[in-house]
């Protein structure tokens, strides 16, 4: 079976616009929440981690005459800066378009433009256009013509995109996939959130003794995956890294609460591990670090850091916490993950996390305050979501 790679990578988070800022940011550890600037947000907690307005695509707001929602417009900035990245050409050339998938991952789409026609504020109240034209906006951009999925599953929506992306190369139905996710300011999104009462008032602090719920970021992340053979053919030049194992499994347990015992969550996790030919145990061909799913969220970050201190018989892989950082984001919150993990593959480097203060003695878990060497040629990505819908992914150094 054909490796699946990464060859591109592209972008747009509260850090600011391309890869190179994501990466710098995750080392600068220095983010803040901001109140939202939205007058109809009447709401308790109206925080979230937004992308700075100077780093804003200067894209069209329509395409094909449909308007395009920041969502979108998002994924398509992001997209853009991927598909650079792996030096393919937009619109014809190499590759053959009936051999490119797109496949993104979002959970509210573009529901921004509708909020804004509910209010009247939006610029043509009269016109209509779909919630969730993420991938084929991206898709008619380059003029792909092979499978589009936008998927919607809620927090995991981008890493099953992604985990879809790398079935498609595998089968053979494509030899390259376009997939991460794309997720926007939401104000009904932010307003359910301050309902259920998971909204952190100060910041999202994953694992902290003193957390209160999670925080919402915005943006786009996205990954151009390429089967092995087709990328040798071409002669790509940069190679970030391996999408080696994936696992699915569904709690089917409630509506928004993990099953407390966690064994869907480590099923996922094994399942991965077990395709990618990795062990859990950090070292030679094992885990050099995980990024969790951990939201910040009560029983959330129990469950999962249980489940990842019982992996091994001996200590586990140190995580990096991006929601420090970034936010919570959403269907998104999966690709930016695979970007961070795929990033720190490349530079074989751990970045410092955010710190959180004291951690709950109920996590188990290990957050470095100080960037490191990488000790492990892999690194497992969590993505968890409403409904009991998890994903794990691994990824491996380019040449393990």
């Amino acid at each position: 079976m054909d490796d699946v790679l990464i060859t591109g990578l592209g972008a747009l988070s509260p850090l600011g616009s391309g890869v190179d800022a994501f990466w710098r940011g995750m080392h600068t550890v220095e983010t803040t929440p901001v109140t939202v600037p939205d007058p109809l947000a009447r709401m308790d907690h109206p925080l979230m981690y937004l992308v700075p307005e100077d780093a804003l695509p200067d894209g069209p707001a329509e395409q094909d005459g449909l308007p395009l929602g920041r969502g979108s417009q998002f994924a398509l900035e992001a997209a853009r800066q991927a598909v650079e990245d792996a030096g393919l050409d937009p619109g014809g050339g190499a590759p053959d378009p009936r051999r490119v998938a797109v496949a993104l991952g979002s959970g509210m789409g573009d529901t921004d433009l509708h909020e804004r026609w509910w209010t009247g504020a939006g610029p043509d109240p009269g016109r209509w256009a779909p919630v969730y034209p993420v991938a084929s906006a991206v898709a008619a951009w380059f003029g792909a013509q092979g499978p589009t999925t936008c998927v919607s599953n809620a927090c995991s929506a981008s890493g099953y995109a992604l985990s879809e992306g790398a079935d498609l190369i595998r089968s053979g139905e494509a030899d390259v996939v376009i997939a991460g996710g794309a997720e926007a300011y939401s104000r009904v999104a932010l307003a359910c959130f301050n309902r259920l009462g998971a909204i952190d008032p100060e910041r999202c602090r994953p694992f902290a003794a003193e957390r209160d719920g999670t925080l919402f970021g915005e943006g786009s992340a996205v990954l151009v995956l390429e089967s092995a053979a087709h990328a040798r053919a071409r002669g790509v030049r940069t190679v970030y890294g391996r999408l080696a194992g994936t696992g699915w499994s569904c709690d089917a347990y409630h509506p928004t609460a993990p099953e407390p015992s966690g064994a869907q969550i480590e099923r996922a996790i094994r399942d991965a591990l077990r395709e990618a030919g990795a062990s859990a145990a950090p070292g030679d061909g094992g885990l050099g670090f995980v990024l969790p799913h951990g939201t910040g969220t009560e029983l959330n970050d129990v469950v999962e850091s249980r489940i990842l201190d019982a992996l091994t018989d001996g200590p586990a892989a140190p995580l990096y916490s991006l929601k420090a950082l970034i936010g919570h984001t959403g269907g998104a919150a999966g690709a930016f993950a695979a970007l961070a993990a795929v990033l720190m593959l490349h530079h074989r480097t751990l970045p410092p996390n955010v710190p959180v203060g004291a951690l709950d003695p109920e996590c188990p878990v290990r957050l470095p305050s100080e960037p490191s060497p990488m000790t492990a040629p892999y690194g497992l990505v969590n993505a968890y979501a409403f409904g009991g819908n998890n994903i794990s992914l691994v990824f491996g150094e380019a040449g393990s």
